[in-house]
């Protein structure tokens, strides 16, 4: 039986020219400068980085990056060629098609209407969201779950006045027991 896959993690997705947004992981070295090389190689050869986010892994001498995107087929495959051949680089990972666990860090800043600060809250609630921040008339709530799970929060919040907001990307690892 296949593992299960939510409805963020099936893939890449279509977008409006026939690209599809891949996500991609590089195992580096971790050591000063690997981050600008590797996003001046990005630049050098055109390529659009539509998130990126990178951290240490369980191995204190190696970082993930986690690299989302917008390419055909062509031109992720080489990106991930270029990839491999810089010497800070370890291993390449397309995660296409590939069972996924995925998520995000969003932080937004709400001004809503002092009647209305309940119904932001459950809301918040029902995303399962937490209140991280209260400061006079602005909450700042924290959501964690799938771009899509994030993408529908921000886009239900935005009626209750969007101050400030980030997210983090994407970060993943594969589902179960499947070989990376």
């Amino acid at each position: 039986m296949a593992p299960h896959r939510g409805p963020a993690s099936r893939g890449p997705v279509r977008n409006e020219v026939n690209r599809l947004k891949h996500t991609i992981s590089a195992l580096v070295k971790n050591r000063p400068r690997v981050l600008t090389r590797i996003a001046g190689l990005f630049a050098r050869r055109g390529f659009n980085i539509d998130s990126l986010t990178v951290s240490t892994t369980e191995n204190p001498n190696s970082s993930r990056m986690t690299i989302v995107v917008d390419a055909d087929d062509a031109t992720l495959a080489q990106i991930c060629k270029q990839l491999s051949k810089l010497h800070d680089v370890q291993r390449v990972i397309d995660h296409t098609g590939e069972a996924l666990v995925e998520r995000e860090i969003c932080l937004v800043k709400l001004r809503p209407p002092r009647e209305r600060r309940s119904e932001v809250l459950q809301l918040v609630d029902v995303f399962r969201g937490d209140v991280v921040d209260i400061g006079g008339d602005v909450l700042t709530v924290q959501v964690v779950g799938g771009p899509t799970k994030v993408d529908a929060f921000v886009s239900t919040m935005q009626e209750f006045g969007i101050v400030e907001m980030v997210r983090t990307g994407k970060v993943v690892l594969t589902r179960g027991t499947q070989a990376t």
